[in-house]
């Protein structure tokens, strides 16, 4: 299974900033002929819109907030590919005082907002063909680091419902990418400690888009995580990747 973006309609959620802004650029660059940038508030994706004013709409999102996601669903009724970028990250130690709190906090929108997202989509793709919907999870999905564990937590989560997706979406004619970035140059990335090694967002973009095209279900697209990528590579090929009945 392959998708190409050219010609194609596309959601990305967190598209105002960061590796969602990179992704939503790097789709209108490759020839999308339309983005949803779907953002927490429409008037921060105004940059965005103004640079290409005939092909981006910025819509009201919140993945804490399911109504909002289902909205857009009805919104962008004609969308082909859906990108699910939007996430937070706290530093929390299992041991801080804080880790139940923040802990849920990364839940709310890590994991449940994945699954609200492919919920209310999955009927849109599969009404348009099938099309793609990629996650943006984490090389912290495979490895925990202390400093991040809650968040380290949720993205393990979010990355054992993308391999669920593979499946489901599957079966409806539906493509799936989970992405796994080590340290971006991003206000994330750089608030979590990462600014001397991190790596610039056009990576995960570019990544996405080869996926896409060679039908791929792992990106791994910077240094660290094509590292982590190559020690993981013989257990995503034979166990997440291989067909395998359920006993």
């Amino acid at each position: 299974m392959s998708f190409d973006v050219k010609g194609k309609v596309a959601l990305v959620t967190g598209a105002n900033r960061g590796i969602g802004k990179a992704i939503a650029e790097g789709l209108l660059a490759a020839g999308v002929s339309r983005l949803y940038a779907a953002v927490r508030d429409p008037a921060t994706a105004t940059n965005l819109a103004n640079s290409h004013p005939s092909k981006v709409v910025a819509i009201p999102v919140d993945l804490t907030k399911p109504e909002t996601i289902r909205a857009a669903a009805t919104v962008a009724g004609d969308v082909q590919l859906v990108v699910n970028n939007s996430g937070v990250l706290t530093s929390t130690s299992p041991l801080d005082a804080d880790a139940v709190k923040n802990l849920q906090y990364e839940i709310d929108v890590n994991v449940m907002g994945l699954l609200h997202v492919s919920q209310a989509f999955a009927p849109v793709l599969k009404t348009n063909g099938g099309g793609a919907f990629v996650q943006l999870n984490s090389v912290v999905s495979m490895k925990c680091f202390s400093a991040f564990t809650t968040y380290c937590a949720s993205k393990a989560a979010s990355y054992s419902i993308t391999q669920a997706l593979r499946e489901s979406l599957g079966a409806q004619g539906t493509q799936v990418v989970s992405v796994h970035p080590g340290p971006i140059a991003t206000d994330m990335g750089n608030d979590a400690g990462f600014a001397e090694i991190a790596e610039p967002p056009s990576l995960v973009a570019d990544g996405i888009i080869r996926a896409l095209a060679a039908g791929e279900f792992h990106v791994f697209p910077d240094s660290m995580a094509k590292q982590v990528g190559a020690a993981y590579d013989s257990f995503r090929t034979n166990v997440i990747e291989a067909e395998a009945a359920v006993a």
